[in-house]
């Protein structure tokens, strides 16, 4: 399993978990038996995750947890009149564990958890909610970047360091 089948999994399992309960959610869904069951459901759960595609998922899925109302948030912010309590739980999902591997998982590159969460989108949402996602995702690295004090377009740099 990649960690693109990981990333899969934790938004998956971030969208059925309820706030607060990633941890409990976790050990119910990765359950051995629970997971054969799944097997039915799609590729996606054809392998069971190795310990380090475990850990990856956890930590993940742990970041969602603590940090979503920040997450929600940025969402808020960036998605120009949209909520996330009324985006489906799958998009949600996605948005909201590319930003905590934006924000909190260091060994991710910004482009790559905007890709997969794009290719997540595309594979579940559909080419309108990639294309959301994509725009929500971007303006928030744009935001930071301009926040950080990188120049904008008038040569200005804009705002105090983002956190």
């Amino acid at each position: 399993m990649t960690r693109t089948a990981a990333r899969e999994l934790a938004v998956l399992l971030s969208a059925s978990a309820a706030p607060g309960r990633a941890e409990e959610a976790a050990e119910t869904f990765f359950e051995p038996e629970h997971y054969q069951t799944l097997a039915s459901e799609g590729e996606q759960f054809a392998d069971y995750p190795d310990e380090r595609q475990m850990d990856y998922i956890r930590r993940l899925n742990a970041e969602v947890d603590a940090h979503r109302e920040e997450v929600d948030g940025y969402v808020r912010l960036h998605a120009h009149g949209w909520r996330p309590e009324r985006l489906s739980r799958t998009t949600a999902a996605i948005l909201r564990c590319a930003l905590c591997e934006i924000l909190y998982i260091k060994d991710v590159p910004t482009g790559a958890a905007i890709n997969e969460a794009v290719e997540l989108a595309k594979k579940y949402e559909g080419a309108e909610t990639a294309a959301f996602v994509n725009g929500v995702l971007g303006a928030f690295v744009r935001g930071r970047e301009t926040a950080a004090g990188e120049e904008t377009e008038d040569g200005t740099a804009d705002g105090p360091e983002c956190h």
